[in-house]
C-alpha cells in the first residue's frame, strides 16, 4: 500500500453570483486568510481580473504556499467558480477548503457545490 505526503481537492460550484463589485480581490484576501489560519506558509499572492474583452469576464487568483499552491478561477458571467487546494506534508488542506466555503455562502447564497474531490498527492512506497 502506498502512502501519501500531500493531498489535492478540487471543488467546482455553480450560481456563483456576487453583489460585491470586486469579487476577484475580496476572493483572494478570503483565500489568504484560509491560508494564514492554518499551518501553510504563505510565499506570493495574485489575482488576475479578465474584463471580457480579451477573456471572458471572471478571475484567476493564485495563493503559492511553500507547501504547494491555492488557486481560483471564475467565469462570472456564467456563475462558474472552480477552487483547486494543493498541500503536502501536514497541512489540513480539507480545512483550508471548508474556511473558504463557509464565506462564499456568506456573499453568494444560492452558490450550489457541484463537486468536491480529494486525491492523495506524493504517493510513496515507504519512509
Amino acid at each position: 500500500m502506498l502512502n501519501s505526503h500531500g493531498s489535492h481537492i478540487l471543488v467546482d460550484y455553480t450560481s456563483f453570483f456576487a453583489s460585491e463589485k470586486d469579487i476577484g480581490h475580496l476572493l483572494l484576501s478570503i483565500m489568504e486568510q484560509a491560508i494564514d489560519n492554518s499551518e501553510a506558509r504563505r510565499v506570493h499572492s495574485h489575482v488576475e481580473v479578465f474584463d471580457g474583452v480579451i477573456s471572458p469576464p471572471g478571475f484567476a487568483a493564485v495563493v503559492l504556499l511553500d507547501e504547494s499552491h491555492l488557486t481560483a478561477h471564475c467565469y462570472s458571467d456564467k456563475g462558474w467558480l472552480a477552487i483547486d487546494c494543493f498541500t503536502c506534508g501536514g497541512t489540513d488542506a480539507e480545512a483550508i477548503i471548508d474556511e473558504i466555503h463557509q464565506h462564499l455562502l456568506k456573499f453568494s447564497p444560492n452558490i450550489k457545490l457541484e463537486n468536491r474531490t480529494t486525491t492523495n498527492r506524493f504517493l510513496h512506497g515507504g519512509e
